[in-house]
């Protein structure tokens, strides 16, 4: 296990190079760090567990100019060419939000925080995973490829200039929506050869008319999930130009508009009616049990290509999950789609939540402290990195030691556990075991902190008495 990390790190070795210094070394006891270590994954305690000088860590990670977006390109480029991995995949589209305690870290701003539930203070990422369930793998496989930080638009006022500055937000960044970065994403791995089968995402981007037009315009088919009361219609309606009538005052109308008597209905109000295709399909078997459950599809017609003018013919896909809740989604994909096939493709969004998991709980980005720009992309691309380690170690585990179906029949079960992330990291732990501090280090260190409580302490009472 110590020698394919240190072989993946290998590939990777040119992408840490800048003009005048060679950061190779620090990102490869970097990334063994976030791997290894179960808590306190900071650019310092990193350092440290490593044997590494903690602020030449510190500047590798905050200001050294390496590019981490080459990393992330690198890994498409890898999953493009990993065999296996040609047919089946899904590119899963997300964000997520970390509480922060200040707004000094780029980005951080009072927004909502899903996690939480709630409007607080708070960085947003908006990420892209890889998955590929196919069945003809003999393990799946997930992994975040990319992310972007989301700026607040009140980040690029005039009067924000300074502290763009001071954490190093590039002048060419200009303000985005998430919807925006996600579809700057997708086409970064459109251009670096990814091959994908569809993309899915949630309704933040779901309802986005723009989105799903500029996806299905690239050929992109999509499975996005839309708020429960989206309106559609069921026939597809008549719209045009309003004709002008006779002695009406004011200017003749010039917009589009529905012309026929149908009227518009919520999504959600589309699975109890009669003529709704419904059908429970067993999608796959999984180790908890099998995501067996009712499916409804039609032909709805929507607005996506023209402003409230509804006449995009979509599939409408209900998922009506064991606790009886709904889940909707559009999709463009072809007009002779079977229910299976539609439900299959309805149930990759959930390893966006395990790509996530993993990659916070697991990798470490939850713990990541950093305020600057550049030091959030390059904790991005060691967690990419670290991510796609772990998941071409676990695929290559299972063809190499496949599970036992006669295992899983003494057992009793349908599917037999598959490595996981936190095995991984375990086993990585007895061979590369952390350095264990001297009586003499502990002390040490612990005097550390406290002078550097007290530094900080008084450079925040003196920064008070300025202010004032």
């Amino acid at each position: 296990m110590g020698d394919r990390l240190y072989a993946t790190w290998k590939r990777y070795a040119d992408c840490f190079r800048t003009k005048t210094r060679d950061g190779g070394l620090y990102a490869y006891h970097y990334l063994s760090g976030l791997l290894r270590m179960k808590e306190g994954r900071n650019f310092a305690n990193i350092g440290r567990e490593t044997g590494m000088p903690e602020q030449n860590m510190q500047h590798f990670m905050s200001n050294s100019p390496w590019p981490g977006q080459k990393v992330c390109q690198r890994v498409q480029g890898e999953i493009a060419a990993k065999p296996g991995l040609e047919r089946g995949g899904a590119l899963l589209l997300d964000e997520s939000a970390d509480e922060k305690a200040g707004v000094n870290s780029v980005g951080a701003a009072r927004q909502y925080n899903g996690r939480m539930g709630k409007v607080d203070v708070s960085q947003v990422g908006v990420f892209l995973a890889y998955a590929n369930v196919s069945p003809s793998l003999p393990a799946p496989v997930w992994t975040w490829i990319d992310g972007e930080v989301f700026i607040p638009e009140h980040w690029f006022t005039e009067e924000m200039a300074p502290k763009r500055e001071r954490l190093g937000i590039p002048q060419d960044r200009e303000f985005a929506t998430k919807v925006d970065l996600g579809w700057q994403m997708v086409q970064r791995a459109v251009g670096n050869g990814l091959p994908f089968e569809i993309l899915c995402c949630d309704d933040l981007y779901g309802r986005s008319r723009e989105f799903r037009r500029n996806l299905n315009a690239a050929g992109i088919m999509y499975m996005a999930d839309v708020p429960i009361n989206t309106q559609v219609y069921l026939t597809r309606p008549t719209v045009g130009v309003p004709a002008v009538e006779a002695g009406r005052p004011g200017r003749p109308p010039t917009r589009q508009q529905v012309l026929s008597d149908d009227k518009p209905v919520g999504v959600g109000d589309v699975f109890s009616l009669p003529d709704t295709v419904r059908q429970r399909v067993k999608v796959r078997s999984t180790e908890r049990g099998e995501i067996n459950d009712v499916f409804a599809v039609r032909r709805v017609w929507t607005d996506r290509d023209e402003a409230g003018v509804p006449i995009t013919e979509e599939w409408l896909v209900i998922r009506q999950e064991a606790d009886g809740k709904l889940n909707c989604s559009l999709n463009n994909g072809p007009v002779d789609s079977t229910v299976e096939e539609l439900a299959w493709w309805k149930c990759q969004r959930y390893f966006a939540e395990r790509a996530n998991q993993d990659s916070k709980t697991e990798i470490g980005w939850d713990e990541f402290q950093a305020q600057k720009y550049r030091a959030w992309d390059h904790q991005l691309a060691l967690t990419v990195l670290g991510s796609w380690f772990i998941a071409e170690t676990k695929l290559d585990w299972a063809k190499e030691s496949a599970r036992d179906p006669e295992l899983a029949r003494q057992f009793e079960v349908e599917v037999l556990p598959m490595l996981s992330v936190a095995s991984v990291r375990e086993l990585l732990r007895a061979v590369m075991p952390l350095a264990q501090l001297t009586p003499k280090q502990a002390t040490e260190l612990v005097v550390k902190h406290l002078v550097n409580r007290t530094r900080s302490k008084k450079s925040r009472i003196k920064h008070r008495h300025d202010s004032s």
